[in-house]
């Protein structure tokens, strides 16, 4: 009964966004021709589109502010995307020179954004850009932003840059190999094939380009690393945070060695404590602000960060995280969803390694039903127990 009230509640609240959508329409068309967007792309952009109200639970729902760092990490700087890193930086090799040699961004790094961002183009999203920015402009919490990308999304459109029938991405309109937003494009982007486009979607060198130049204008400092990671001494409980940057001297003075033992060097950084002073430490410099300013996550940072690493093939992370209980590898929760599958739970035939609600769900009823602590999360313990060991 609580189930069908809730999904009736919804329903309800959604109803009144619908029935004014097409207001808040003419209000969106009327702002992008007075953008200097043709009258021909505002028609032929909006034609047709309807509210989708989907889209709207997903804004108090990112997974780097939801989920424990340790999980969050544990499924974007796996082997297997790894590997799949170190193909795609042969492959296009040349690209990745080009883009490096002229914006000074480190081509891992440049890889790292792709790989998280699309999983190396396998994955940019569902959802229609511009009816999704036409409902986030009228109905999220905020549509001032939401508006304008939407006016943006349709210069893009009107350009040329982008083919309608491609222009899909993420529920709030990021889109293409490394998830620009469409004003980040209009600012950003660039023609690194040289075919007279800025095309994110259809060309891998345009978006490894376009990615470079938006490091570099993040702040990028060529040949400057991201960080490093430290160890603190015993009860370290002094100052920390990404923005509190100090010389390296001062953080060597209060105990600080690199990892290994080693001193840490010239230059300055702040301290990163992501689980706090019992977990993994890294002292991060300017170019992990760059990073940053991609999304505003620390967490999703450092996933980029330690997967650029690896691609070089540096270490992973040496400190343990403060847990019993470690998060899992893409491979590790498709199998973690086979297993489930097997037992009977509904799915909807999946096994992609993506923790969706249908999959805490079924992890949170088998932990009930096998006496475990319900938290619904993919992690090591409950693999095992699926596993029957």
């Amino acid at each position: 009964m609580i189930r069908f009230l809730s999904v009736l509640a919804l329903l309800v609240s959604a109803a009144p966004a619908a029935a004014g959508f097409q207001d808040c329409l003419g209000e969106l068309r009327a702002k992008a021709e007075s953008a200097g967007v043709s009258a021909r792309t505002v028609e032929s952009a909006t034609r047709d589109i309807a509210f989708i109200p989907d889209i709207l639970p997903f804004e108090t729902a990112q997974p780097e502010f939801q989920t424990k760092i340790w999980d969050y990490l544990a499924g974007l700087v796996d082997d297997e995307r790894v590997n799949d890193g170190r193909a795609q930086m042969h492959q296009w090799a040349h690209a990745l020179s080009v883009a490096e040699s002229r914006y000074g961004v480190d081509a891992a790094v440049i890889t790292a954004v792709w790989g998280i961002e699309s999983n190396f183009g396998q994955n940019f999203g569902k959802w229609p850009i511009v009816p999704a920015l036409a409902t986030l402009s009228c109905e999220g919490r905020r549509q001032a932003y939401y508006s304008r990308e939407f006016v943006a999304a349709l210069k893009i459109l009107d350009a040329g840059d982008v083919d309608p029938n491609k222009f899909v991405g993420s529920w709030a309109g990021a889109f293409g190999h490394t998830q620009f937003m469409p004003s980040t494009f209009l600012g950003t982007a660039v023609d690194l094939d040289g075919d007279g486009r800025r095309d994110l979607i259809g060309s891998v060198p345009d978006a490894l380009g376009s990615t470079a130049n938006y490091l570099k204008k993040g702040g990028w400092v060529t040949g400057l690393p991201w960080g490093f990671e430290v160890r603190l001494p015993a009860h370290y409980a002094r100052p920390s945070g990404r923005t509190r940057k100090e010389p390296m001297s001062a953080w060597a003075a209060r105990g600080i060695t690199r990892i290994d033992g080693s001193h840490l060097g010239e230059g300055s950084a702040g301290l990163l404590l992501p689980a706090g002073p019992d977990g993994p430490a890294f002292l991060v410099t300017r170019n992990f602000d760059a990073i940053y300013s991609y999304n505003a996550a620390e967490s999703y940072a450092l996933a980029i960060s330690l997967l650029s690493d690896r691609l070089k093939g540096l270490p992973g992370i040496r400190a343990a995280w403060p847990t019993d209980d470690p998060g899992l590898s893409r491979a590790q929760r498709r199998e973690l969803q086979a297993l489930l599958i097997r037992r009977g739970y509904d799915l909807d035939g999946k096994m992609d390694g993506v923790i969706g609600s249908k999959t805490r769900a079924a992890i949170i009823d088998f932990q009930t039903k096998a006496g475990l602590p319900p938290h619904g999360r993919a992690s090591v313990s409950v693999l095992a127990a699926l596993q029957g060991r």
